[in-house]
């Protein structure tokens, strides 16, 4: 019984270091489980998950989506975010962010993004060399694209790393949140100056356009703007980070797949994909029940904490077939590490490009990497799964 209460914890360095063993042993065994030290039931069949995201009056976000202490209720500590809200609130929210982050707009962010990912990776040696992913283009990359994005110093990305990744690596669970909540509180304080310099003198850039977004005379408020300005700081910074240091590594385990998108780049966008599912940035997000729920002849109660598996759902083979082989020919469109239904990420064509463009700048300077996973240092944290520190090393094209 002991080990079946500590099979699995999303917060455990063991599982972030694998977790795709214990995945499976979940969906197999113990589809609802409860994870004690979380103080929430985990869903890991793709069904089950799906299900879940496209239920959201039975499967709440209003409480936040990281697993909480009973009782507790993670969205009081944030200024008002799309992420942490049900419809009819959420969808108003959505609507008015969605006027400002516009698909014109991230389209025309390509040109721009190509640019900064060449010079990026041209600060590298283009002969035999070394360097830290993460530092040197993982983190660097995605950081300056949110920035040029908001229309905020690019000089500032360090910063943005350090808030994001407090805020990632906090464990509500455990009471953990005391770097979170002050990291949180200098993006606020960051991102209000810029709120009341673009309401005096509009610019070309996304704050701008959320300050003037407006539906039937309805404006976002300065809470809402700051709650939207941390969280594409987070979701936009750290997903990408980790989607582009995750495909380090398996592009460096799978030479031959990596070969073939060096000569033939019409593969890239199937990879990144294919990338996603494989090896999922954000591993899962919590809602919280508004009825009692019984699954596979468990009952879990009003007002609990349920944790869905993205990362678990996307290695069902239930769903996909051989799902633990990396297969850059697979299309695999139904793979939920963007989420499903009200709550689709609203950056994941952002990300996808980014990671597009990041992966043919790599294989352009430097197809011959590996990396160092010895020396790797994981993310730590329940949510993300990534690195916070990557060596890699190549050698001559």
């Amino acid at each position: 019984m002991s080990d079946l209460r500590t099979l699995y914890d999303p917060f455990d360095a063991t599982i972030h270091d694998d977790p795709y063993p214990t995945y499976r042993l979940l969906r197999d065994e113990h589809p609802v489980y409860h994870a004690v030290t979380a103080n929430t039931w985990v869903l890991s069949r793709y069904d089950d998950v799906e299900s879940a995201l496209l239920d959201h009056g039975s499967y709440s976000s209003k409480r936040g989506v990281f697993p909480t202490p009973p009782g507790s209720d993670l969205a009081d500590a944030f200024m008002p975010m799309m992420i942490m809200m049900d419809p009819p609130r959420h969808n108003q929210l959505r609507a008015l962010v969605s006027k400002a982050f516009t698909p014109r707009r991230i389209a025309g962010l390509n040109e721009g993004v190509s640019s900064l990912a060449a010079e990026l990776i041209g600060l590298l040696d283009e002969g035999a060399g070394s360097a830290d992913f993460v530092r040197d283009f993982a983190g660097p990359l995605p950081a300056m694209v949110i920035a040029d994005l908001l229309g905020v110093p690019r000089e500032d990305r360090v910063q943005f790393r350090e808030w994001s990744s407090a805020l990632v690596e906090s464990n509500p669970t455990r009471g953990e949140m005391g770097a979170g909540l002050a990291a949180a509180a200098s993006v606020y304080a960051y991102f209000a100056d810029f709120l009341a310099a673009r309401r005096r003198a509009p610019r070309e850039d996304l704050i701008s356009a959320l300050v003037g977004a407006d539906i039937d005379g309805r404006h976002l408020t300065d809470e809402e703007l700051l709650g939207f300005c941390l969280l594409l700081l987070v979701a936009g910074h750290e997903t990408t980070t980790n989607l582009l240091g995750n495909a380090a590594v398996v592009l460096a385990e799978h030479p031959d797949s990596r070969h073939r998108m060096t000569r033939d780049r019409t593969l890239i966008g199937s990879a990144v994909e294919e990338l996603l599912r494989y090896d999922s940035p954000v591993q899962g997000l919590s809602r919280n029940l508004t009825h009692e729920i019984t699954l596979h002849d468990t009952t879990m109660a009003r007002g609990e904490s349920v944790l869905l598996l993205f990362g678990s759902a996307n290695r069902d083979d239930r769903a996909f077939s051989d799902p633990d082989v990396f297969d850059i020919d697979r299309r695999p469109t139904h793979q939920v590490a963007f989420g499903k239904g009200a709550h689709f990420c609203l950056g994941a064509a952002l990300a996808r490009m980014e990671g597009r463009i990041a992966i043919t700048a790599l294989l352009d300077r430097l197809p011959n990497w590996t990396v160092d996973l010895d020396s790797a240092a994981r993310l730590r944290s329940g949510p993300i799964r990534g690195y916070s520190a990557l060596p890699i090393s190549w050698s001559p094209s």
